[in-house]
């Protein structure tokens, strides 16, 4: 690439909303300055958390280039079922492939086992008299009459959104186009998505829950991002407002209009991307992403510098959840972060989460309210967290409230002093999380022990290191500024656009000229598509792959492909990458066996300018000197005097032995007896875990 995003130069800022915290970081490419702010996530109208974020950073909009935005605005209306009222348009015949889905079983002996209820109810289905064949040949036409007879029947429906789903439309979408049209006249106001916009894949299931989530997430995201967009205006920002993507790029939010859907998992993607980048700058390719916030923990694999994608992501988890067919970040993420709510079942069992005191009430030590036990309580109880300098000296924590929930939620009904339980649920919570690390690890092949961890999230460096001895995981990477690492991550992240067509066919028959020019189709649109973002042809680039499976398979791998195709050599390499694939899934392959292509695929990126880790300074704590030591419960030592360092203090090489606590502005690292860090290479502190 020769050149970068015009918009990477000057001011950029970014802001990350989680489930309790919200936080900003601003980065200045002219000083490479960067800046760090932290405030309680405000659910009940979510901009005045990025105003208060925009105040505390002394930001004027003005001046702001850039403004990148990570929101859980569209993932909650789904779990909360809070989308709006849409109905789904699709070939006669075919109104409930939504909902009879497939016929897997995640619980296969759960006789209780219950299908999520789709989210278009069976009266808002609507068949419409059309037929396209798997190669887009018209089988039966779509008459004006026939359009004229479904949208009155929509309108009459009084619905919000509108999800239109044809049959083999992926191959020809020309009916769908039309009725796109129609229903577009005839209802101004409401919200209409149309698949072939939004995902041309053959797989009608998937391909209908994808067009519902979007539709039915679309008039929130809009009027969210409208007032968002009003406030920016108010306060005279003139710049470049980009959306984080659930597969780690970002978007404009006028295509974030238009696809609320790619938005799905848009905060947690932030601080994969960051974690990759910094893994690339000090020499760690291969390393386990692990974030944990104030609500949840998320982890993701990254190897060879690029986080592992998926295209089979479900909204709510694979039991409970719906299919989005869109390249998605793979990420685990488990109910386990510093609010989760420890609780007793009726036969007596200790349980940590999912349940969340977020930002509001918060956990019993925040003083808001909070009167159920949490994690940052059980952290606070055994001496890890300092309760008057959290978040700088933001604020102080009540320890004597997070002692009275501990014993009265968990202590006095498993007959524990506070200690015990407050150790018991972060023993609980640690492993919770080393499940979800193994999920993304053993249990697909790879063997955590050749993994380094980058541990963010304003809890991630409390917990990592024990998660990490866990599971064997030799060193521990606590990246700079790891309470914002989802916010600087976002600043890492490039434009991004995903385009995929279905062409199914005999891979030893495809010339190198047809797959061209397959390619060329998707090239034109994703060009196209940054073109209207503001980007030059030299400034954006093109990955190609395909997704390949032998004659006779369901299911394929994806196979990244070169820039350009040079003939029969080209396909001869294609292959060759195909069956090593294969064996790396699945231990084996078939090379003499014959092969398809399912799908083409064109990732396009704009590149932007990132900010230097080794910039990332500290930011200054408000409150009073910090003690040198404190009382510090451990389950190798109980209760003992533990050495506490201020990661400000610490000079490039310094080396430090654990048991030790190392307090920054938004994070606290928690050293066990025999870890072993060093302040390394970008700011990093580098840990090696003890035996």
């Amino acid at each position: 690439m020769s050149g970068e995003h015009t918009s990477a130069a000057g001011l950029r800022a970014a802001i990350d909303i989680g489930g309790t915290f919200t936080d900003f970081a601003s980065y200045d490419a002219a000083t490479a300055s960067v800046r760090f702010e932290k405030t309680l996530s405000t659910p009940g109208r979510l901009a005045d958390g990025v105003n208060h974020c925009f105040r505390l950073g002394e930001m004027d909009l003005a001046s702001l280039k850039q403004f990148i935005h990570g929101s859980t605005v569209a993932i909650n209306a789904v779990i909360q079922k809070a989308g709006a009222r849409t109905a789904l348009l699709t070939t006669s015949g075919f109104t409930d492939v939504y909902e009879i889905a497939r016929a897997n079983r995640p619980d296969t002996y759960n006789l209780f086992f219950v299908k999520p209820a789709p989210l278009v109810a069976a009266d808002l289905r609507f068949g419409v008299a059309e037929r396209m064949d798997a190669r887009g040949r018209v089988l039966t036409a779509l008459s004006a009459t026939e359009i004229r007879r479904v949208v009155a029947r929509i309108v009459a429906a009084g619905v919000e959104a509108v999800a239109v789903c044809l049959l083999h439309s992926y191959a020809n979408p020309a009916h769908e186009v039309r009725l796109g049209k129609a229903l577009r006249r005839a209802l101004p106001g409401v919200y209409i998505t149309v698949s072939h916009e939004v995902l041309r894949e053959y797989r009608e299931y998937e391909r209908t829950s994808t067009t519902v989530l979007n539709a039915y997430v679309g008039r929130e995201v809009t009027h969210y991002l409208d007032d968002l967009d009003a406030s920016l205006a108010a306060q005279r920002f003139g710049g470049r407002f980009l959306v984080m993507q659930s597969n780690g790029g970002v978007m404009t939010a006028r295509r974030a209009r238009q696809m609320p859907v790619a938005m799905m998992e848009s905060g947690p993607a932030g601080g994969i991307i960051g974690a990759a980048e910094l893994g690339r700058v000090i020499g760690f390719s291969d390393v386990i992403a692990f974030d944990m916030g104030g609500t949840t923990a998320k982890t993701c694999l990254i190897e060879g510098g690029d986080p592992k994608m998926t295209d089979q992501y479900y909204i709510g988890g694979y039991r409970h959840g719906y299919p989005m067919r869109l390249p998605a970040v793979d990420i685990i993420e488990v109910g386990a972060g510093g609010g989760s709510i420890a609780w007793i079942d009726a036969g007596g069992g200790l349980h940590v989460g999912p349940k969340s005191a977020g930002a509001a009430p918060g956990p019993a030590c925040y003083g808001l309210g909070g009167l159920e036990p949490t994690v940052t309580d059980a952290n606070l109880a055994v001496g890890r967290l300092n309760p008057k300098r959290f978040l700088g000296g933001d604020f102080d924590l009540d320890a004597g409230a997070a002692r009275r929930a501990i014993a009265a939620g968990v202590g006095a009904p498993l007959n524990l002093d506070d200690l015990e339980a407050a150790h018991g649920i972060i023993r609980l919570v640690d492993t919770h999380m080393a499940f979800a690390v193994n999920a993304i690890t053993l249990q697909r092949g790879y063997d955590p022990r050749r993994f380094a961890m980058v541990a963010f999230g304003g809890a991630g460096p409390l917990h990592a290191l024990a998660i990490a001895r866990e599971l064997h995981i030799p060193t521990v990477i606590i990246p700079p500024q790891p309470g914002h690492f989802s916010a600087l991550g976002m600043l890492m992240t490039d434009l991004r656009a995903d385009f995929v067509l279905t062409r199914v066919c005999d891979f030893a028959a495809l010339d190198v000229a047809t797959l061209g020019g397959w390619f060329a189709e998707l090239e034109a649109a994703g060009i196209g598509e940054m073109h209207a973002e503001g980007l030059g042809r030299d400034e954006v680039v093109c990955v190609r792959s395909l997704d390949m499976r032998y004659f006779g398979q369901e299911y394929t791998v994806n196979v990244t492909l070169p820039a350009q195709l040079g003939g029969a050599a080209a396909m001869t390499e294609a292959r060759r990458r195909f069956d090593a694939a294969y064996e790396m899934r699945y231990s084996h392959n078939s090379p003499g066996h014959p092969a398809q292509v399912v799908n083409l695929r064109i990732t396009v990126l704009g590149k932007v300018r990132k900010p230097d880790f080794a910039a990332l300074r500290d930011k200054p704590m408000k409150s009073a000197a910090a003690a040198t030591r404190r009382p510090v419960f451990f389950a190798a030592t109980g209760m003992a005097q533990c050495q506490v360092l201020q990661r400000a203090d610490l000079i490039s090489g310094q080396v430090i032995h654990g048991p030790a606590i190392i307090e920054e502005y938004a994070s606290t690292t928690v050293m066990h007896p025999g870890d072993r860090a060093e302040s390394g290479a970008a700011g990093c502190l580098i840990v090696t875990i003890g035996r």
